[in-house]
């Protein structure tokens, strides 16, 4: 009985998340036994260049040594203690550094308990009901959030979820993402009910999809203009495309996609932030920042409760410290030139096999969408398009050469400054195969 079958008799579906089942490439899922730098080795010993980067937070490579002996140290001390530690305020101090519109930080244990904080934190504020959010946009599993969701929703094909009443779903309303008209309808539409807007400054959950030129910008206007709040999700990009995130990126104008051709203004802050992966360094950990007088509605010092025995865990606030302090311009500047490299080479090899396709990128963060596409990919309708079976034969065609991609063509492709040259030939020498594979040849 394989690893796969023993688990299927314990554990849904055999996962603890469903992308990892294969669900939209087929097969077995890789149990993996351990990690190191840019290498994942499974349970039979069997070696692979890793392009998952555990969905994100592996911006360093994986059990990077200061990492691994800031955690140990930490959990000589204690585990967890149901108390504040001098951690958890370094550790907020370091993010308000890196982003100074977080001005004040709550964390928590995921993502997913991150968007649905800031979301009811919204609503406090705001004394409004409704939710706004972009269709592919992936924001975690709480209820309001899974309508029209990428990520994991997308590769399985749902809507939303089973048990999600229709009175929390009507609460959400979907638009399309890159669509200001759509977006400017909806909020007349529902005039004084919309809390926020919640979404990706750059989308990454129905594949990468980055925001038309204008887009944020004109976001931040209206939700401004009609008294909503602006969430930004940078549990993705959040500390992984620049030391300050996506938002770093539009205030330095190394993306300028905040801004018409032309507009040099700086990017006006989202009210909230939510941040996840690269800021817990591979631990369970997530935030929630933005403006003092927003963020101070939160218990105990507001109205809006929220509260969690492992909040600020010593261990991932530890790692999160360590890995953003490792986190410099250097390591910053690796992730982008091998993603780079690794995006040419890929179109290289696909335009060689004849496969159509195309690589759209925003930061590091890049996805490989299979088909014949007219232009960009600007939201879910047209990502949905893809061809998911190439994408299938391309994946396991890497696997099989010994390099781990992300199982589902709706996900990006995470690397880390751990990827050496060694790891992006060995990446580089598997592309010719995958891609003939990908276009049919076995």
């Amino acid at each position: 009985m394989s690893l796969y079958q023993r688990a299927c008799r314990v554990i849904p579906g055999g996962v603890n998340s469903p992308v990892r089942a294969f669900g939209s490439v087929g097969g077995e899922p890789v149990f993996i036994a351990r990690a190191s730098g840019p290498y994942l080795y499974d349970t039979d010993g069997r070696e692979y260049v890793d392009a998952v980067g555990s969905w994100g937070p592996a911006l360093l490579g994986h059990a990077h040594p200061e990492v691994v002996a800031a955690v140990q140290a930490a959990a000589a001390r204690g585990l967890s203690f149901g108390a504040p530690t001098a951690a958890e305020v370094e550790l907020a101090e370091a993010v308000r550094v890196r982003v100074p519109a977080a001005a004040k930080v709550r964390f928590v244990s995921t993502g997913t308990e991150a968007c649905m904080t800031a979301v009811r934190l919204a609503r406090g504020a705001t004394g409004r009901d409704l939710i706004i959010k972009f269709a592919g946009c992936y924001h975690g599993h709480s209820d309001g959030l899974l309508a029209a969701a990428g990520s994991g929703v997308a590769t399985q094909g749902l809507p939303g979820s089973a048990g999600v009443t229709e009175a929390t779903a009507a609460q959400t309303i979907v638009v399309p993402y890159n669509d200001l008209h759509a977006l400017a309808a909806a909020l007349e539409a529902y005039a004084g009910r919309i809390a926020a807007v919640i979404t990706e400054p750059a989308a990454a959950n129905m594949g990468v999809v980055p925001p038309r030129p204008g887009f944020n910008a004109l976001l931040r206007r209206l939700t401004s203009d009609v008294g909503a709040l602006l969430i930004y999700d940078e549990v993705l990009t959040g500390f992984r495309v620049g030391p300050s995130g996506w938002w770093g990126l539009e205030q330095s104008g190394g993306e300028r996609s905040n801004a018409a051709p032309g507009d040099t203004r700086p990017m006006p802050a989202p009210d909230l932030f939510t941040f996840g992966k690269v800021v817990g360094g591979g631990m369970p950990l997530a935030a929630i920042g933005g403006r003092a007088e927003v963020m101070d509605l939160l218990a105990p010092l507001g109205p809006v409760y929220q509260a969690g025995t492992l909040s600020g865990n010593p261990l991932a606030t530890a790692a999160g410290i360590t890995t953003l302090a490792l986190a410099d311009a250097a390591v910053y500047a690796r992730v982008d030139e091998v993603s780079a490299a690794l995006q040419a080479a890929i179109g290289e090899a696909l335009s060689h096999a004849g496969v159509p396709h195309l690589v759209q990128a925003a930061g590091s963060l890049f996805t490989v969408f299979f088909g014949d596409f007219s232009g960009p990919v600007h939201d879910y309708a047209i990502a949905q398009t893809q061809d998911s079976a190439a994408f299938a034969r391309f994946f396991h065609a890497m696997l099989d050469a010994g390099v781990a991609l992300p199982p589902s063509g709706y996900e990006a492709w995470f690397l880390s400054a751990a990827h050496d040259d060694a790891a992006l030939n060995r990446i580089v020498e598997a592309l010719p195969g995958a891609a003939a594979a990908a276009g049919g040849a076995r």
